[in-house]
């Protein structure tokens, strides 16, 4: 039992390191006025995390199913275990944001060049790969330095419910399935009604106003200069939502068993 939760909460950690470093593909192609060839290089960061996403799942399932089986196990405690691989997956890509901006924009630099990501990938060299320790730096950015950013504090609200929301999402549903399990097949299917409403707070919240944060620091030097700090909010806002998590697995799980009664 206890490497499958060793194994569920390390892929948690990819998982949420790999979306929150989506942050500095932007950031990169912003800087380097590239943002069309950023956007494309997101996939590459939802690919890890969607194939990290699939073999969790069923590894986060086999858990549960033990613990069906042997009532002795805490389950409610080993999923809080696994949303806590979700906030060190988060500050680890926090930490790792300068890293990976410099990497991004100088993948971003050969992209343009290759003209496609197989090609790309066959230029590779050992001698590049060696250099990519000089691409290595470290967070500097204090709370001092974030406290005057014009950022609409409904947007970093909305960020930290939504990645609550989402984070908790799966793991509500299949501990909800634990609880009631004369439904199990049924409330296995209704994670959306959790990450629906997750998904409209994004659309019509945060993605616009992204946006239009994004598209000023593209013709704005000075909206430009401050960026990587509204990242930086923003990524501190998806940690404190990954935290926001733990207090709504069991409000959600009640949610998704009670919106399956109903349907029933």
């Amino acid at each position: 039992m206890t490497q499958f939760l060793i194994f569920a909460v390390l892929l948690t950690v990819i998982i949420h390191t790999a979306e929150t470093l989506s942050y500095s593909v932007r950031y990169a192609g912003v800087r380097m006025n590239k943002i069309a060839i950023a956007l494309s290089l997101t996939g590459i960061i939802v690919l890890v995390s969607r194939t990290a996403n699939m073999v969790q799942g069923p590894l986060t399932g086999h858990i549960v199913d033990i613990a069906k089986k042997d009532s002795s196990i805490p389950l409610l405690n080993y999923l809080r275990i696994i949303l806590l691989g979700g906030s060190l997956g988060t500050l680890i890509a926090i930490g790792l944001f300068p890293t990976f901006t410099a990497l991004f924009a100088r993948i971003i630099s050969k992209l343009e060049i290759q003209g496609s990501v197989p090609r790309l990938l066959g230029s590779v060299t050992i001698a590049q790969l060696k250099n990519t320790p000089k691409y290595v730096k470290r967070p500097r950015l204090g709370l001092h330095a974030i406290r005057y950013l014009d950022i609409p504090k409904r947007l970093i609200a909305t960020n930290i419910l939504v990645t609550g929301i989402y984070t908790t999402g799966v793991l509500a549903t299949l501990y909800a399935g634990y609880k009631h399990p004369e439904h199990g097949m049924a409330i296995s299917q209704a994670s959306g009604l959790i990450n629906g409403i997750a998904t409209i707070l994004l659309t019509v919240f945060i993605d616009p106003q992204l946006g239009l944060i994004t598209d000023k620091a593209t013709v704005s030097q000075e909206h430009r200069s401050r960026l990587g700090k509204v990242y930086m909010m923003l990524m501190g806002s998806r940690f404190v939502g990954t935290l926001l998590a733990q207090f709504l697995i069991v409000p959600a799980a009640w949610f998704i068993s009670l919106a399956v009664r109903v349907i029933l």
